[in-house]
């Protein structure tokens, strides 16, 4: 069975051939960026202009493109990342050389790590700088694809103008191909200057490659999980951006499977389905039952660090592992290792697998659930509990939420409810502070209809101030959460712990109610008890706004050390 999609050759009328042989003209290369990238299907630019991008920039005027400026790199690309991952479709983040290009680094790690799809286009010193040498143009690097190729999932150059079109659409099937991932093409500044007669670009195709499963594992596999006795299933990131939570919850009603979902897959299953272990990965009891199972279907995720509660997670019985990353195929575990889409592979399986139910399996849901709450409720750690639930009770469901690594996000992690698939999202991936404001706002620009929450603490918010200036230039409807404990929490929990004292977690920090107003975002200090209200206000009212929560939060006790 083929699965070629290239076998479609566009034709061109007589209008579009006349209009090809006389292109308008003052197009240069960076005409040729903007048209193809409209030519692929993007809307919506990120970016920061710098000296050598000036051509891309310059075209984006003559173009569709509605383009969101950030005042960081780094947070620009977060800004793409968020984007590509709530919408499923390719984010293109223009940068320029050198410092430019260096500083959006971290957001590209996040991307890679949570299979964002950004298409990052830099631009490079004149072409007569390249190839080593030492000719001191500013921005210059000795070789600035080296800097890139270790973290994005392929690196694209171009040399000459007739390149950009095609650079571009490998660049775009590379960033949508299962798993997605960032991308990277740099251009000379000269190429993007020079004046071009080539056409119009039309009639771009760059359709990403199917990842279908063997028939013969996903047989195996059917197998397996309709002669198990205590099947489970862990479900990761890759259903969530598959969009294939349905797949998964027809899956396991149907041999009567229980689901934990991990951190990157929050909202993969109905978190009140009789068949739902939550998210409760860090936990002893979950971990227990996981490895009672005599099948574990894991369906897009590694089972890394977080999703094995810190390696300690020793399966007993055979694992299936449905993964599109080949590099993640028994990277931690020895499994039936399946490369394939997650939403492709659960669809096969279901029509596979033969039905076997277990009334049973609830029960022991609801019995690790219960043993769950009441390992927390012996903590003491009401207040905790009681601001994700005041979360929760004012975020309308269908509003994405963005969560940056503060204990906050920790608790939600575990606790909160993401209702529906692919609203949830954190910088779990790369662990990176400063994610979640410049995201919130990624989100926001591509669907302005619904409010969306970031939720900071003050140490992550200093990383992302600068976006409040964005937010309120393009009006989003950003409500941005920051939870001001004095400090980096979690690193003073762990230095406490580790050594009985804390060195350099202590932050003087600005009035982020009078900042946010500098700014022209209203803000307001709210409390636990009022937090809910202040949150409902935020999110009904259009625009940006912060709400500053002062608060001591505290981690529940691990189960893994």
């Amino acid at each position: 069975m083929s699965h070629d999609h290239h076998d479609e050759r566009p034709e061109l009328t007589p209008a579009q051939i006349t209009a090809a042989l006389n292109p308008p003209p003052g197009r240069n290369g960076g005409d040729l960026v903007v048209e193809t990238l409209q030519g692929l299907g993007a809307t919506t630019v990120f970016g920061l202009p710098g000296q050598h991008a000036l051509g891309m920039f310059d075209a984006l005027r003559r173009s569709s493109l509605s383009y969101v400026g950030l005042r960081v790199e780094n947070n620009a690309g977060f800004a793409a990342d968020a984007y590509g991952r709530v919408t499923g479709e390719v984010a293109p983040l223009l940068l320029s050389t050198g410092p430019g290009a260096l500083t959006s680094l971290a957001a590209l790690q996040e991307a890679a790590s949570a299979s964002a799809p950004v298409l990052a286009v830099s631009s490079q010193i004149p072409t007569a700088g390249l190839g080593g040498g030492r000719h001191g143009y500013l921005h210059e690097l000795r070789d600035q694809q080296a800097s890139f190729r270790d973290i994005v999932k392929s690196v694209h150059t171009v040399r000459a103008a007739s390149q950009i079109p095609s650079a571009i659409a490998a660049a775009w099937e590379s960033a949508l191909t299962a798993p997605h991932g960032p991308v990277w093409i740099e251009i000379p500044q000269d190429v993007l200057l020079a004046e071009t007669t080539l056409p119009v670009v039309t009639a771009m195709d760059a359709t990403p490659r199917e990842l279908y499963a063997r028939p013969e594992l996903i047989a195996v596999a059917a197998h397996l999980l309709s002669n198990a006795e205590r099947p489970a299933i862990i479900a990761g990131g890759g259903v969530v951006r598959s969009d294939a939570s349905g797949k998964l919850r027809a899956l396991a009603e149907r041999i009567s499977a229980p689901v934990v979902t991990t951190f990157g897959g929050k909202g993969a299953f109905p978190w009140e389905h009789p068949l739902s272990l939550q998210s409760w990965l860090e936990d002893r009891h979950t971990t227990d039952f996981l490895e009672d199972a005599d099948v574990v279907l894991v369906v897009g995720s590694g089972l890394g660090e977080l999703s094995s509660n810190y390696h300690t997670f020793a399966p007993r019985g055979r694992v299936v592992q449905i993964e599109a990353d080949a590099g993640k195929l028994e990277s931690n575990h020895p499994a039936l290792g399946i490369h394939a889409d997650a939403r492709d592979a659960l669809a096969d399986l279901l029509e596979a697998v033969t039905p076997r139910a277990d009334p049973a399996a609830a029960e022991r849901v609801a019995g690790v659930l219960g043993r769950v709450r009441e390992r927390i409720a012996a903590q003491g750690l009401t207040l905790e509990q009681h601001l994700v639930a005041e979360i929760r009770a004012a975020l309308p469901d269908t509003s994405p939420s963005f969560w940056d690594m503060t204990i906050l996000a920790y608790w939600a992690w575990s606790a909160f409810d993401a209702r529906h698939p692919n609203t949830m999202h954190s910088a779990q991936g790369a662990g990176g502070l400063g994610y979640g404001f410049p995201a919130a706002i990624g989100a926001a620009a591509a669907d302005v209809t619904r409010p969306v929450l970031a939720v900071s603490g003050d140490g992550g918010a200093m990383y992302s101030l600068a976006e409040l200036a964005t937010a309120r230039q393009y009006d989003l409807p950003v409500t941005w959460l920051i939870v001001d404990d004095g400090g980096y929490g979690i690193l003073r929990e762990y230095m406490t712990g580790a050594f009985g004292e804390t060195t350099g977690t202590e932050l003087s920090r600005p009035d982020f109610v009078a900042l946010a107003e500098s700014f022209g975002v209203p803000a307001v200090r709210t409390s636990p008890e009022t937090l809910a209200d202040d949150l409902a206000k935020s999110f009904a009212q259009p625009g940006p706004s912060v709400v500053v929560l002062p608060a001591l939060l505290r981690m529940f006790e691990p189960t893994h050390l």
